[in-house]
């Protein structure tokens, strides 16, 4: 299983033979240029954490060009749906699981806000605990800390963790902490930086924090590719 950081909060994961990608904000990201356009990724599934421009990004173009599956809270679903005449779609809600082919995805409550680029109601934003291939993984989602991380980290072994640490929007450096410390995973890879001047952050200070917690952090670059 391979995951690939293109920046902001969009990544890609493959596994078992499905392309997974995530809040696919390409075009227009500064992380991504040089590194990747949306033109050439070729996804079998996208899912979306919530509809802010700077997640939902690509999706209806990548979405119609490759006939990708949209799995998202069920207002992204049918927006998506309704709106642009994408209907190969999954729509989950916070609690519930959904049992893929690729594996088993189970849709966590996110601390944040969710709107679609044209100011309609996005549903509520969600994070994503992924079980593939024997490992577990959790996108968090744009965040704050919120106590119920500690019923996930007690019922989830959890071996990587995708977590913002940009301020601003969600928490920030010191905050990651603490939900790292109620999750308990194994490695953590932050996300929701450095793209625009709000959220700027010192990801090596970041990562000193992190280990002298006790957790292993692990900064991708852009366009970086992480084996698990």
């Amino acid at each position: 299983m391979k995951l690939t950081y293109f920046g902001h909060s969009a990544f890609q994961i493959e596994t078992n033979g499905t392309t997974l990608l995530f809040d696919p904000f390409i075009t227009g990201n500064p992380h991504t240029e040089g590194i990747v356009t949306a033109a050439d990724l070729e996804p079998d599934v996208i899912l979306l954490t919530h509809a802010h421009g700077d997640h939902w990004g690509d999706t209806v173009d990548i979405a119609q060009r490759t006939g990708a599956q949209v799995v998202g809270i069920y207002e992204i679903t049918q927006y998506i749906s309704r709106r642009h005449g994408h209907d190969n779609v999954q729509p989950l809600n916070i609690g519930g699981w959904w049992t893929f082919d690729w594996g088993r995805v189970f849709m966590t409550y996110a601390r944040h806000s969710s709107s679609f680029p044209d100011g309609t109601y996005g549903g509520f934003p969600a994070g994503y605990i992924l079980h593939l291939e024997g490992r577990c993984l959790y996108n968090t989602g744009d965040t704050a800390p919120f106590a119920e991380m500690a019923w996930y980290g007690e019922d989830h072994d959890i071996d990587l963790c995708l977590m913002p640490v940009g301020d601003c929007f969600t928490m920030g450096p010191e905050e990651s902490v603490r939900a790292a410390q109620m999750l308990r995973p194994k490695r953590v890879v932050p996300l929701h930086y450095n793209t625009f001047p709000l959220i700027q952050v010192d990801t090596a200070a970041w990562a000193r924090r992190m280990e002298q917690a006790g957790f292993e952090p692990a900064v991708l670059a852009p366009g970086e590719t992480l084996v698990l």
